[in-house]
């Protein structure tokens, strides 16, 4: 291999790594869609282009985009403190951090901010792992 090839190699791997630790997605999409009956009555997935994937409800932000995304950051929706601190870290949603989350949203932020006084305004839980990856799934594939 060339110089030329061995450096493109390289800036190719590091680069393709990037992006897919942002939207990887291990669970399956097309269930993750059938799961996300339990997450619509909150959230909506909604282009910005204002095309709608799925009509949900107001009280958790639009959850297109997701995947990269720092927390606390949707336009139009009002974030509760501890959501909005946590966004103002280097944090950034990915499958991992979003399976711990919505496993139990507020003992998450009680750990990730070291905060016993940390809140989350979603009750909801997602208890199984595997629910969480495919709806994961579900919203990359949605996201692209």
């Amino acid at each position: 291999m060339t110089k030329f090839g061995t450096i493109f190699s390289i800036l190719f791997t590091v680069t393709a790594g990037s992006a897919l630790a942002e939207g990887h997605a291990s669970g399956d999409p097309a269930a993750g869609e059938k799961g996300f009956n339990k997450c619509k009555s909150c959230h909506s997935i909604i282009t910005g282009d204002d095309e709608t994937i799925v009509k949900g409800g107001k009280t958790g932000p639009n959850l297109f985009g997701l995947p990269g995304r720092s927390a606390g950051s949707a336009d139009g929706f009002k974030y509760g403190d501890s959501i909005k601190a946590l966004g103002e870290t280097e944090f950034v949603w990915d499958e991992t951090e979003f399976v711990a989350y919505v496993a139990d949203p507020t003992k998450y932020l009680k750990e990730k901010l070291d905060d016993s006084k940390a809140r989350s305004k979603m009750s909801f839980k997602l208890k199984k792992e595997e629910d969480a990856k495919d709806i994961w799934a579900y919203l990359v594939s949605v996201s692209e």
